[in-house]
């Protein structure tokens, strides 16, 4: 009878405990992007951060009464919104620099230049970097050069990126230093690197460097040390978790840069949960190869996919295009990778099973990662290796519907189309944007569509990217009607692109992107339905909390 009695006693205690470490929420509404309950208005998930169930909130009140409630009121909840592609080191970098998105000339790049060196109290000597300036941006719309810079910083070297980072401008005192690292090879004369160029103007570097180019300059620069990576981090998942991110696909990630987020991943200080991916043929991709996919035993960072390169991008016009830009007859952009040695490490990667993300920008450039696909993918094209093309931005119609067949996703980022709208035609001409940021015509051939945002090319925001693809327009409603509107999504097409599709994308979706039993507890609580706000309002949606494995990470003042 004791025995009995002590068993029953003990029973009591788990079932106590296991009733206070429940958490129910309810809202106005949840979209789960679960088709079997798209919309609910409760849901329980355990200690653990594991959803429990969803559905009726009197049903779920009653199954679990000593849960710990939240109420969210009239908010809406979404699934944990993921963006497909971002760079979250570099968006830290882009936290750490001075910021230059948005400059409206180069006297506006000088002005912000000079208040950063200031407020940051630079010492005499070091580096002033920089990053976010668009020349499509300014009333000229030529390229700058380092005559722009020499006469505000004549001594200190300044190294700014372009927006896309597929440029950079470095004013005189950075050339010197790389004239004098390498006094062999001059900047001055007729020679290219391979998979870059050098802007020259009668023969001499005018200070801005194209894709490979760029190289030649990071390589002078000071490596930052450890406290200013870890701060990096920490701004860069500060802003993730206030734009309502809770996952992210980062493209590129060195060995060194996976070792800093095992750190905070041990440490419990990863609050977004990121998929990496490996910073093509290098030491990440060779332990890939040597001891398989990584993935953190609290299953917030994983690693089993690795981010290659063919091409440069539109706006420095270093995307691969299979005819001229119309815009600069002769130039038909950069392959940054060989093909031949490109297909060679696609093939590296198949055999170590590993999935490949390719950066293709231009119709040839997307042309050859297609074509490469098919020949090193062969009879295991039906296999689920869910392999990608990053941006996939301007296809030739005739490509488009090979996507599919050969199971490959598209993942593409709707803040580029509004982005690149004022000045594409004039780079490709109007027949070639059939094939411009085509989603819709994706989306009809039967492919996977993931989404994202490039970050910090553009901002990290996915409210933004919903605008951008539901509207295809500014902030400001231009053009009427949205550009090329017959690729525009629905709101819904474009909160899958954010949540189960990109889970998809990510070999994610039994843990994140629906909020359904078994799934984890990530979720935006929102102030605004997303699925029902006009599409003007998209981008303004209110964010009141952000959480991951049930708890928040992010909550509005």
């Amino acid at each position: 009878m004791r025995r009995i009695t002590w068993f029953a006693a003990l029973a009591c205690l788990a079932a106590t405990a296991q009733a206070a470490d429940v958490h129910l929420l309810t809202a106005a509404r949840i979209h789960t992007s679960d088709p079997a309950q798209p919309q609910v208005e409760a849901m329980a998930w355990d200690g653990s951060g594991r959803v429990l169930a969803v559905g009726d909130a009197k049903a779920l009140l009653a199954r679990y009464p000593d849960a710990e409630r939240v109420d969210a009121g009239a908010a809406t909840v979404v699934p944990g919104l993921i963006d497909a592609h971002g760079h979250l080191m570099g968006l830290g970098y882009a936290l750490m620099q001075a910021d230059l998105v948005g400059t409206r000339d180069r006297g506006d790049v000088v002005a912000r230049l000079k208040a950063f060196a200031e407020k940051e109290a630079l010492p005499e000597g070091a580096w002033l970097v920089g990053n976010g300036w668009d020349q499509n941006d300014w009333p000229e719309k030529a390229f700058p050069t380092a005559a722009d810079l020499d006469a505000a910083f004549p001594d200190r070297p300044v190294w700014l990126e372009r927006v896309d980072g597929h440029a950079g401008w470095a004013n005189s005192a950075a050339m010197q230093l790389v004239e004098q690292a390498n006094p062999e090879q001059p900047l001055a004369g007729d020679w290219q690197p391979d998979g870059g160029r050098i802007l020259r103007a009668d023969g001499k570097a005018t200070g801005v460097f194209v894709d490979e180019a760029m190289g030649l300059v990071r390589a002078q620069m000071p490596e930052p040390d450890e406290a200013w990576l870890t701060e990096a981090l920490e701004r860069a998942l500060v802003a993730a978790a206030r734009d309502g991110l809770t996952g992210v696909h980062d493209m590129g990630v060195s060995s060194q840069t996976l070792a800093l987020y095992k750190r905070f991943a041990d440490a419990g200080k990863l609050t977004l949960r990121i998929d990496a991916y490996a910073d093509g043929d290098g030491q990440a991709l060779a332990d890939l190869c040597e001891h398989g996919a990584y993935h953190h035993l609290e299953g917030r960072l994983q690693m089993r996919g690795v981010k290659l390169f063919i091409d440069g991008a539109l706006g420095s016009r270093g995307a691969a295009l299979l005819a001229d830009y119309s815009d600069e007859p002769g130039n038909r952009g950069l392959l940054v990778t060989d093909p031949a040695t490109y297909e060679g490490i696609v093939r590296k990667a198949k055999g170590c099973g590993v999935q490949v993300a390719t950066h293709a920008i231009g119709d040839r450039g997307n042309r050859i990662v297609i074509d490469t696909y098919e020949r090193v993918l062969g009879d295991d094209a039906k296999s689920d290796h869910r392999w990608r093309v990053e941006h996939a931005q301007i296809v030739s119609p005739e490509d488009i519907p090979r996507f599919a067949p050969l199971g490959v996703i598209a993942s593409m980022q709707p803040t580029h189309a509004t982005s690149d709208m004022p000045w594409a035609e004039d780079r490709l001409g109007k027949d070639r944007l059939f094939g411009a940021y085509a989603w819709q015509r994706f989306l009809h051939s039967g492919a996977r569509l993931a989404l994202g945002s490039d970050f910090p090319v553009e901002s990290p925001d996915p409210r933004l990217g919903l605008y951008a693809a539901v509207t295809r327009q500014d902030r400001d409603g231009q053009p009427p009607g949205g550009w090329l509107p017959d690729q525009r999504l629905s709101a819904g097409e474009a909160l899958r692109g954010f949540t189960s599709d990109a889970a998809y994308a990510g070999f994610d979706e039994k843990q994140v992107g629906k909020l359904a039993p078994g799934m984890r507890a990530d979720f935006v609580v929102l102030a605004e339905d997303p699925l029902q706000a006009p599409a003007s309002q998209l981008d303004d949606l209110q964010i009141e909390s952000t959480w991951v494995d049930g708890k928040p990470v992010y909550e509005a003042k």
